[in-house]
């Protein structure tokens, strides 16, 4: 999974935010311990689910 930028983040839908955590949620599961794709795939979550918080609810 590639990186997903705050600014990346930022121009998706609320819906497809969720579907993207989701992903990168098993992705995480999937990458072997203390790999760089891991600490990427956990950045990309950081900044998806910091995009959502700062959205106002149902949107």
């Amino acid at each position: 999974m590639k990186l997903v930028s705050r600014f990346e983040a930022a121009s998706l839908s609320t819906g497809a935010l969720h579907g993207l955590l989701g992903e990168a949620l098993l992705a995480f599961a999937a990458a072997p311990r203390s790999s760089q794709e891991r600490r990427e795939v956990l950045a990309s979550i950081r900044n998806i689910e910091n995009e959502l918080a700062v959205r106002p609810p149902g949107l």
